[in-house]
């Protein structure tokens, strides 16, 4: 499979591709600076991301939202929105987007970003990756998309391969803790890539 992957050298971005390579698949990264390798664009250019999505079987896109201090749901929205725009000139329909873990509910219609104690130092990035789960739900109907949200926390650690699946609400295990190893969210990612069980709606991934 060719993939094009928008975000190739962040933390999550990184073992999507290293994941994906060691299964024998071809994969493109994308970058806004084109360091390591990776082809420089910028991913709220619809035209440039088009023009490398062209000939790939299917786009991942692990941005990041800024972290400057701005409010980064206009600067998210901008992105994936682009990056839907891209896609369709390019003829892909497969989108798997790395998402965020804010907008899972711990009970019904409630989320994880309203919970007490979620710490508001995080919530404007959660609030974003909820707006862009949103915008996809409502725009990307022609596109086979899936959502990937870890769990609430995501962090470097081991590749085990084994791990639980969810949908919209947030996973815990016996201890009440919800975790996953950022390898092992890119297993179940490039996993989701080569079985397509999940077409247009959100997954989960947790121990």
């Amino acid at each position: 499979m060719k993939i094009l992957l928008i975000g190739a050298t962040g933390m999550i971005g990184r073992r999507i591709a290293a994941e994906a390579r060691g299964r024998g698949h071809e994969v493109t990264g994308v970058t806004r600076s084109g360091n390591e390798g990776t082809r420089k664009a910028d991913a709220a250019d619809a035209a440039a991301v088009a023009a490398l999505a062209e000939g790939h079987d299917a786009v991942v896109v692990a941005i990041s939202p800024p972290r400057d201090g701005s409010d980064p749901e206009g600067p998210v929205l901008e992105a994936g929105r682009a990056v839907l725009d891209a896609v369709r000139r390019a003829g892909v329909r497969r989108l798997v987007v790395v998402g965020g873990a804010g907008s899972l509910e711990v009970a019904p219609g409630v989320r994880h970003v309203d919970e007490p104690g979620f710490v508001e130092a995080y919530k404007p990035e959660a609030l974003a990756h909820a707006a862009l789960l949103d915008a996809i739900r409502a725009e990307a109907g022609d596109l086979d998309w899936t959502y990937v949200s870890p769990a609430a926390v995501i962090e470097p650690g081991e590749r085990t391969g084994v791990f639980r699946l969810g949908g919209d609400q947030l996973l815990r295990d016996a201890a009440g803790d919800s975790r996953i190893s950022a390898e092992d969210y890119a297993v179940a990612l490039v996993d989701e890539l080569e079985n397509n069980e999940a077409i247009g709606r959100r997954i989960t991934v947790a121990y």
